[in-house]
């Protein structure tokens, strides 16, 4: 019994010395591929695609308002003669990631147009546009929107107002989120 014990026990000890070694061989790492995407977007833009234009008018005695809408529909307050030739209300282009929300910001100032061959000038304020101005109020689809945008032009006297041109800038922002 002594001698099969011996047996067994050294059986026994071969056995766990193959077995350590065979642990001895389990890989101690283990190692994975990952993945990395990136995706550019279009940048955010806005481009100037039709200017305000009030169009052709004359100056009555009191002078008035020439309301110009983004629809482009026009509305003569006062003394104010329309005249023929076109007008149009602003537009933009607006660019950028599909479903993009964004904010239109109009002037708070009025915008003053001055005579081209004089110092006399005229003033633009009540600005409105389609979409609104507001916090997230413009959302692009497929990438894209087109704002139009209207005003209001003050117009004096013809001794305020001379014939001639008047031109002058604004500017409007676009905020994305």
């Amino acid at each position: 019994m002594m001698r099969l014990f011996k047996f067994y026990s050294g059986l026994l000890f071969l056995f766990v010395l193959a077995e350590i070694e065979v642990l001895a061989q389990v890989p101690t790492s283990a190692s994975a591929t990952g993945h990395v995407i990136a995706e550019i977007v279009p940048v955010f833009s806005a481009s100037e695609t039709s200017q305000l234009n009030f169009g052709r008018f004359s100056p009555g005695p009191q002078g008035g308002k020439i309301i110009l809408t983004p629809q482009n529909t026009v509305s003569v307050l006062g003394s104010v003669f329309k005249g023929t030739g076109t007008h149009n209300a602003a537009s933009f282009y607006v660019t950028g990631d599909d479903a993009a929300a964004y904010s239109i910001t109009l002037p708070t100032s009025p915008v003053v147009l001055t005579h081209t061959a004089s110092a006399k000038t005229m003033i633009v304020d009540d600005w409105i546009s389609v979409p609104s101005s507001g916090i997230g109020t413009g959302m692009l689809q497929d990438g894209y929107q087109i704002v139009y945008v209207g005003a209001t032009l003050n117009i004096g006297t013809l001794h305020d107002n001379p014939v001639g041109i008047y031109t002058g800038t604004y500017i409007i922002t676009f905020d994305f989120y």
